[in-house]
């Protein structure tokens, strides 16, 4: 993007921004990271099937109640539009940005015309005579006091101001919270993961620390699924997505990379470490037997993984990384199933 598309888009964030907010408050709509990305679009005008859902619904004069609001974001946000929800984090992370240097910048201007008003204003006071400088004197003093009191006004109106920004601020980056998240897991999502790797490549070709990558699927997934349905499918998806999250530690990376297949990096370790540590992720979900119901429980027997396990090569990219690691799951699965299978190390001839 060349910078006048950039100052654009930054240009474009700022007058959404100005309608979106009033409006949304205009219709007792919380400003939540979801309901501002579905009125962000709303006001740029490109997503129609959202512009006439809403045209719609204000038409008929339907109350925007948290169910509406949910279903808005649902249908032509998170599953038409995934795309949108970072964008609108990142121009408005620009536009924020750009409001607090100018708030910051007139702040401190404010502050310190007050502080020289006010020596002004006692450094005359402090001459004695003739009477036509003391005349002149009162009416500069009163002037400046005037614009002294103006500042102090302003002062706080800035600081207000900077108050604002500073919750929209936390809103957005709870929106990058939201974009980069699993709903149902509360794992990092696919799009977390992309970037995650990408920085475990950067930091490996700067310094040459260890990084390993599990690849881990549940097995027999799908049939498991046809057998007991989605809701109880769910169910053990979230079950293997903690397990997989209380085994890990420390700079260790969990996500879930889509399906029932997940991902985890394991930084500054080898690729014998990591089989061990895929080895006893395997085994402590393996030995659980599950069962669902409080009164009348539904043995649901044990959940198995496979997993593959890589290490990072110099001649890596998040692609190549991802498809060794991944061809050692397939080779997993075509073992049997609940194993663990590292990459396979081809050596050169002597």
């Amino acid at each position: 993007m060349d910078m006048a598309q950039h100052l654009s888009d930054t240009e474009l964030s700022a007058k959404i921004l100005r309608h979106a907010v009033p409006k949304m408050s205009e219709l007792n709509i919380p400003v939540t990271p979801e309901n501002y990305a579905v009125w962000y679009e709303y006001y740029k005008g490109i997503n129609l099937d959202l512009k006439r859902a809403i045209d719609g619904l204000l038409a008929n004069n339907v109350s925007f109640i948290p169910s509406v609001n949910k279903d808005l974001y649902k249908t032509y946000i998170q599953v038409h539009s995934p795309e949108v929800i970072e964008k609108v984090q990142v121009e408005t992370q620009v536009l924020i940005n750009g409001l607090l240097t100018k708030i910051a910048s007139m702040s401190k201007g404010t502050s310190r015309f007050s502080d020289s008003l006010t020596e002004f204003d006692s450094a005359l006071k402090g001459e004695s005579d003739p009477i036509v400088l003391q005349k002149l004197v009162d009416g500069i003093t009163s002037e400046l006091d005037e614009i002294i009191n103006a500042n102090i006004e302003m002062d706080k109106s800035l600081s207000s101001m900077n108050k604002e920004v500073d919750a929209l601020k936390t809103e957005m980056d709870d929106l990058r919270s939201v974009v980069m998240t699993d709903q149902l897991t509360s794992l990092n999502n696919r799009r977390a993961f992309d970037k995650e790797v990408i920085s475990h490549i950067n930091s490996f070709n700067q310094s040459n620390f260890e990084s390993s990558l599990l690849v881990v699927d549940i097995d027999y997934f799908k049939q498991f699924n046809d057998v007991h349905g989605h809701l109880i499918g769910d169910k053990v998806l979230t079950y293997v997505a903690q397990a997989l999250k209380n085994a890990v530690k420390g700079d260790d990376f969990v996500a879930r990379y889509g399906g029932e297949e997940f991902v985890i990096l394991l930084p500054n370790t080898s690729q014998e470490d990591a089989q061990k540590v895929a080895e006893n992720l395997r085994v402590k979900i393996a030995a659980r037997n599950l069962t669902i119901g409080k009164e009348k429980k539904l043995p649901l027997g044990n959940i198995t993984v496979s997993v593959g396990v890589a290490s990072l090569k110099v001649s890596d990219d998040k692609d190549s990384y991802f498809i060794r690691a991944d061809e050692a799951l397939y080779r997993a699965k075509s073992s049997g199933r609940n194993c663990v299978v590292g990459e396979r190390v081809f050596e050169t001839p002597i």
